[in-house]
């Protein structure tokens, strides 16, 4: 990726070159001809193009949960009531059957 330095500031002078002129030796009149030396190449322009990457960088993050599960015990005490019953026979035996004869 390029900086965010101004890469154009260091153009070079954006003017023109001057074409080169040169006189040629004069014909048999003896006048003297301008004539043009060459093709003219002018100074380079430069362009800058700032261009920006952006990455997308994943990252693991572990997370681990540990669970503790308590069994708590509360002890109760409830009654448990319970009752017998005993059942006696008593026997009022006033005699025999012979005391009803005669």
């Amino acid at each position: 990726m390029m900086s965010n330095r101004n890469c154009c500031s260091s153009r070079q002078n954006m003017g023109f070159a001057q074409p080169q002129m040169g006189m040629m030796q004069g014909n048999q009149m003896g006048m003297m001809q301008p004539m043009m030396e060459g093709q003219v190449i002018e100074p380079t322009i430069t362009q800058c193009q700032e261009r920006e990457f952006y990455h997308e960088v994943p990252h693991v993050c572990p997370i681990h949960t540990h669970t503790i599960n308590r069994h708590i015990y509360k002890h109760t005490y409830t009654p448990q009531y319970s009752c017998s019953e005993e059942c006696q026979v008593c026997n009022i035996d006033c005699g025999k059957c012979s005391g009803f004869l005669g």
